[in-house]
C-alpha cells in the first residue's frame, strides 16, 4: 500500500496489481545481502473474504465478499492486509476526481486558489521559488504534481509546487497514523492477534505477513508498519487501539492540531477511499512532528530487521518460533533499484492506484536538515518519485542560502494556526518566531549538527520546550561519510 515494497520491481503500478512469491531476509553469509525466503501469507481465507476491494501494489488480487457489516463501516473501516512488495496502503481519491485506473487525478488541474497556511504564496497554483542572484535553479526534471522541500530545522519552505493540493496520500498517510498511536502503546506490550483484527482490509493491500493466533510485540508491529507498510500491522495496532473508527476519529484530530487543514482521514493505512486526501504540505508537516519522537526515528531509518514468523518443530521435536527477513521499502535509504541517498533517515513512501507514488524524505548534510515530499510524478519512469526527490535535495542542500523562503511550516496548535505567515519577509520573520517559541505540539523547532571527518552525526530537536539530541543510525552515519 503506499510503499514500494522489498526487491520487487516498481514496474507498472499503476492500476494493476504485483505479485510476488517471495520476502527478502538478510544472508546468513554476506551482511546486508537477502535471500529468499517464502511469503507469509494468510491462513484464514475468512480475511481474505472479508476485505476491501481496491488495487495497490505488492499484493495478489482476491476475492472479496461483502457483507452488511463490512459496508455499514464504510468508509471508516479500513486497516489493511499488507502484501510485501513496493506500494502500500491505496490513498483515497479526491473529492474531486472520478476513481479511474491509473490515477484518478491525472487530467485536473489544481486549484485556483488553495490553503494558505504557512503563507500566501503556497496556496497559489504552480512553482513557487524566490532565488537571490547566483541562486542555483531547479531541476527541469520535475513532474510531481505536487511537491515541498523546507527547512526541518527552521521550517523555512524553501520551494513548493502546488504544496496545498490536495490529492490522495497513498502509505504516506501511515506517517500520521504513527505520530498519532507512538506515544499511546509500549513497545513492549504484546497482543494475540484476533481474526476480527484484520477484518475489512482492502483487496491488494501491502502485507508483512500477522497472522491470526499469533503474538507480536508492539515493536514487531511497528516494523511492519514502517518496513514493509504492513497495512495487517497497522489494523492489529488500531484494534489495539480500540478499533478503526476510534483510531480514524484521534487521526483526524492530530492532524487538525498540527495544522493539517488539507488532510481528510477515511482510514488509517492510506489505502483508497473517496474523500480522503492529503498534500504535499500536511504530509511534511506529518515527517517533522513524528520525526520528534525517538521510536518514530528508529523505525523509519531501520533498513532491514527480522520478523516473527511461525512456529516450527526441530529436529528434537521441540517448537521453536521462526523469523523472516523483512527490508525497507524507501529505496533511498536501502539502495535498492536506485543509489541510496547520502544521509538519508527515512521517512515513508507509498503506491497506489488512485495516488501514484508519493513519498516523503528528511535527509542531513552538514548542519542542514532538509524534508522533501513529492506526490505523483507524472513521469512514469521505475522509481520516479525517489529520483525527483533526490533531485529536490541535491537543489535544496545548494540552495538554502540563496533563496528566500516562500513560506514556513506552521507549528501545533491555535497559536500556529494564527501565524500562517503571508509569505513575505517581515510575516516569514513573526511567523519562525512564533515557531521557535513554541512549548507545546511535537512539531518543534530542530537544531541540527553536522561533524565531518568520519565523526558521529548528530540531530537535534526542541520540542515541548525540551532540547533533545539523537544520532542518527548506523546506516545513516556510514552513508554520510560516503
Amino acid at each position: 500500500m503506499g510503499s514500494s515494497m522489498g526487491a520487487a520491481p516498481d514496474t507498472s503500478t499503476r492500476g494493476s496489481v504485483v505479485n510476488t512469491s517471495a520476502l527478502l531476509s538478510p544472508s546468513s553469509a554476506t551482511p546486508g545481502t537477502f535471500t529468499s525466503v517464502p511469503t507469509p501469507s494468510f491462513t484464514s481465507t475468512h480475511v481474505r473474504d472479508r476485505t476491501r476491494k481496491g488495487n495497490a501494489e505488492g499484493s495478489r488480487r482476491t476475492p472479496v465478499r461483502r457483507t452488511p457489516s463490512r459496508r455499514a463501516a464504510a468508509p471508516l473501516a479500513t486497516a489493511a492486509t499488507a502484501a510485501l512488495l513496493l506500494c502500500g496502503p491505496l490513498a483515497a481519491a479526491p473529492a474531486h476526481a472520478a476513481d479511474q485506473p491509473g490515477g484518478s487525478t491525472d487530467a485536473v488541474k489544481p486549484p485556483a486558489r488553495m490553503s494558505t497556511v504557512g503563507g500566501k504564496r503556497l496556496g497559489r497554483p504552480g512553482t513557487q521559488v524566490d532565488p537571490k542572484p547566483g541562486a542555483p535553479a531547479l531541476p527541469k526534471e520535475l513532474s510531481g504534481k505536487s511537491w515541498v522541500v523546507a527547512d526541518a530545522e527552521s521550517g523555512d519552505v524553501l520551494a513548493a509546487h502546488n504544496a496545498h493540493w490536495q490529492l490522495p496520500p497513498a502509505s504516506t498517510l501511515k506517517m500520521l497514523f504513527a505520530d498519532t498511536l507512538l506515544p499511546k502503546m509500549p513497545k513492549t506490550k504484546t497482543h494475540k492477534v484476533q481474526l476480527s483484527d484484520l477484518d475489512g482490509m482492502g483487496e491488494g493491500s501491502s502485507l508483512v505477513g500477522v497472522k491470526e493466533n499469533y503474538t507480536y510485540s508492539v515493536h514487531d508491529l511497528w516494523l511492519g508498519v514502517f518496513l514493509r507498510s504492513g497495512n495487517d500491522a497497522v489494523h492489529v495496532l488500531a484494534a489495539m487501539n480500540g478499533g478503526v473508527p476510534a483510531t480514524v476519529k484521534e487521526m483526524q484530530a492530530h492532524a487538525e492540531y498540527l495544522n493539517a487543514r488539507d488532510t481528510h482521514v477515511v482510514t488509517p493505512d492510506g489505502y483508497d477511499e473517496k474523500g480522503q486526501v492529503s498534500s504535499a504540505y500536511d504530509l511534511t508537516l506529518f515527517a517533522r512532528s513524528g520525526l520528534q519522537k525517538a521510536d518514530f526515528r528508529e523505525y523509519c531509518s531501520t533498513a532491514t530487521a527480522q520478523f516473527p514468523g511461525t512456529f516450527e518443530k526441530d529436529k528434537k521435536g521441540k517448537k521453536t518460533r521462526s523469523s523472516f527477513g523483512i527490508q525497507n521499502t524507501n529505496r533511498l535509504l536501502t539502495g535498492l533499484g536506485v543509489e541510496p541517498y547520502k544521509g538519508i533517515a527515512g521517512v515513508k513512501n507509498g503506491n497506489t492506484t488512485n495516488a501514484g507514488a508519493t513519498f516523503t524524505g528528511v535527509a542531513q548534510r552538514g548542519n542542514r536538515v532538509l524534508l522533501v515530499t513529492v506526490m505523483n510524478p507524472q513521469e512514469k519512469e521505475v522509481n520516479e518519485v525517489y529520483k525527483e526527490t533526490a533531485r529536490l535535495f541535491d537543489w535544496g542542500f545548494k540552495a538554502a542560502d540563496s533563496v528566500n523562503p516562500i513560506g514556513t511550516l506552521v507549528r501545533p496548535g491555535a497559536a500556529g494556526a494564527n501565524h500562517p505567515s503571508a509569505g513575505g519577509k517581515e510575516d516569514h520573520e513573526h511567523a519562525q518566531a512564533s515557531v521557535s517559541t513554541d512549548s507545546g505540539g511535537s512539531g518543534g523547532v530542530w537544531t541540527a549538527v553536522g561533524i565531518t571527518g568520519g565523526s558521529l552525526v548528530l540531530l537535534g530537536a526542541l520540542a515541548f520546550g525540551v532540547h533533545r539530541r539523537w544520532p542518527l543510525p548506523e546506516l545513516v552515519r556510514r552513508r554520510s561519510r560516503d
